[in-house]
């Protein structure tokens, strides 16, 4: 049964945004490509999108038990994950060029994950998507994704395949990641 609903729009940056129940953001280790969604902890998932610098509208819902699927409609096969709920509270930011920003609206109250009757820390996360324009770019792209939560021990999780294009774009993700920042320190002579 559907317990909370939020419905709102996110402005998005260049990189999609990270949903969860934990504050402590970075930058994921691996970007999903091929997937719509990939762990960044094992309580936060990044979410990849299609708007790159545009509107996104986002719908959230927390359920008592698992939802039946979503049927009809335009969206994209669903993709599920298990989350640690290290806050009871949901999290989102989005990931800017070189900054994570909280992106959880201030007139929406915060949205909690009800405690788990057994004590369990485990989360079931499904995430639906539609693009208007699926052709990834700037600007408003029409995209909706509806994201549900609710309790349910920790279970693999259930992703399209990839394609060799999809792992060479995380390999080259990750060497990205292993490189150091180059030092852009510059010192002046003294003119004295």
């Amino acid at each position: 049964m559907l317990v909370r609903t939020s419905s709102f729009t996110v402005d998005l940056g260049e990189n999609g945004y990270l949903v969860g129940f934990t504050d402590d953001y970075d930058y994921p280790a691996e970007m999903p490509f091929g997937w719509r969604c990939g762990p960044a902890t094992d309580a936060g998932v990044v979410v990849m999108t299609t708007t790159d610098t545009g509107p996104l509208q986002l719908t959230v819902e927390v359920h008592d038990s698992p939802p039946p699927p979503v049927s009809g409609g335009a969206w994209d096969p669903a993709e599920e994950m298990s989350l640690r709920t290290e806050l009871p509270t949901l999290c989102l930011a989005t990931l800017e060029q070189g900054d994570i920003l909280d992106a959880w609206p201030a007139d929406e109250g915060p949205l909690d994950i009800p405690p788990s009757p057994d004590g369990g820390e485990w989360v079931r996360m499904r995430l639906y998507c539609h693009a208007d324009d699926p052709e990834p770019g700037v600007g408003d792209h029409g995209e909706h994704h509806l994201i549900q939560f609710w309790r349910a021990p920790r279970t693999p999780p259930e992703h399209p395949e990839i394609t060799d294009t999809d792992r060479q774009a995380r390999a080259e993700y990750a060497a990205d990641r292993a490189t150091p920042v180059d030092d852009f320190t510059i010192s002046y002579p003294d003119l004295t």
